[in-house]
């Protein structure tokens, strides 16, 4: 289910020595203006090296429950694989004067990490930074996330990691043999995604088990209860060359997920995981019926399941006369909608690619899938133009045959 600008860290401390060589009284030549084009770069340094004398180093002394925090989140991320880290300078709110205690600075910064052997692209994070002014030196004061925007997982506490042989599981407040299963699920799903997508892809999935459906909805900076009996979402950005756009995430909701057995939980790691395999291919024209319909039609390929036990919803709708007339809107999808009709949302899109590839072929599906994203921002006119291209035929007779082919696969 799917609910930048990336710089190095060098480059983020030029950048700031450029912002504050324009703010009065700052000239280049200050040497608190050194000072803070220095302090990105070896916050990044020490977190990376796990240097915790030196990540501390960098935090204003008097800041004593910030201190403590930063040592806990340091420790929290002791096992978790990280190749970079880097900050790029975002905005900067100008300094103001701390009675007695010299200039301070508030700075938002934009965070971008990479999970060694996993990410092709950085995942990112915003934060918003006080600096403090001690002895002509910059400390960092507080430190806050911006806005109502996610919480990383290691914030959440200390994280655990489970390499499998295609996945990396990181969880907080579970065991490992828990976290192994997960791994074990998330191996089984990158080939089954494979053999349906046929593409360049990375191959790989990082999965996020967080303690609770209220700590997943904090990773994904929504309200609590928002993703209550939904097993996992994937996040990630739309569109871009291969690889190239910002790092997935499988997050994984641990008490709808736990509930399901084993083939259940397959489906569910090899839908998120067909999100990553296609996010370069999907793009504002990709309607929620196509991208969540061809998750659905990866998830299921393989199984000996039957249409009606699929599509519970969906036929007995079917069954009393309440057939569906047209393909579900992106609004039918809301996780805060009435859950019969999400889930009768779900059914649709996945017959309509069920249909696609049974009637056209797996191939011609994915090829439609591919030529939809494709097409530019326009959804109507890409959609019409994949339809009559890859299976020759418009959106008005694609929509009768569908409904024909759902009264007779759950009639």
């Amino acid at each position: 289910m799917l609910p930048g600008r990336y710089g190095r860290a060098g480059a983020a401390a030029l950048t700031l020595a450029a912002v504050l060589a324009l703010l009065p009284g700052c000239g280049r030549s200050d040497p608190g203006d050194l000072s803070v084009r220095r302090l990105l770069d070896r916050r990044a340094a020490a977190l990376l090296d796990r240097d915790e004398r030196a990540f501390l180093a960098d935090v204003d002394p008097s800041a004593h429950r910030l201190r403590a925090r930063q040592r806990e989140v340091l420790r929290n991320l002791a096992h978790v694989p990280l190749s970079s880290w880097e900050y790029e300078l975002t905005g900067t709110g100008g300094f103001r004067p701390a009675p007695g205690e010299g200039r301070r600075l508030a700075v938002r910064v934009r965070l971008s990490y990479r999970l060694g052997g996993y990410d092709a692209g950085p995942a990112t994070a915003d934060q918003r930074l006080t600096l403090a002014e001690r002895g002509g030196r910059w400390y960092v004061a507080a430190e806050h996330r911006a806005g109502d925007g996610p919480e990383p997982l290691w914030e959440q506490g200390r994280v655990a990691a489970v390499r499998g042989s295609r996945s990396l599981v990181l969880g907080v407040g579970h065991d490992r043999a828990r976290l192994r299963g997960i791994a074990r699920a998330a191996d089984r799903a990158v080939p089954a995604v494979d053999a349906a997508w046929r593409g360049v892809w990375t191959r790989r999935v990082v999965v996020l088990v967080p303690r609770s459906p209220g700590d997943m909805a904090e990773l994904l900076g929504d309200p609590p209860g928002s993703y209550r009996g939904i097993a996992a979402v994937t996040t990630g950005r739309t569109g871009g060359a291969p690889g190239s756009g910002p790092a997935d995430r499988v997050i994984v909701n641990p008490d709808a997920y736990g509930i399901l057995g084993e083939s259940g939980q397959d489906v569910v790691l090899t839908h998120e995981t067909a999100h990553v395999a296609t996010r370069a291919h999907t793009s504002p024209a990709t309607p929620l019926w196509l991208s969540e319909g061809f998750a659905d039609w990866a998830g299921y390929r393989g199984t000996e399941r039957s249409a009606p036990r699929i599509a519970p919803e969906l036929t007995r709708e079917v069954r009393a006369g309440r057939a569906p007339v047209a393909l579900p809107d992106d609004e039918d999808f809301s996780f805060t909608g009435e859950a019969g009709r999400l889930a009768r949302a779900y059914e649709a899109g996945w017959l309509a690619c069920r249909m696609i590839a049974e009637e056209w072929g797996e191939e011609t599906l994915v090829s439609f899938y591919r030529a939809v994203g494709e097409a530019g921002s326009d959804r109507t006119r890409a959609v019409e133009s994949a339809l009559r291209e890859r299976l020759g035929i418009g959106a008005d007779a694609f929509t009768a045959r569908w409904r024909a082919y759902v009264e007779s696969r759950l009639g």
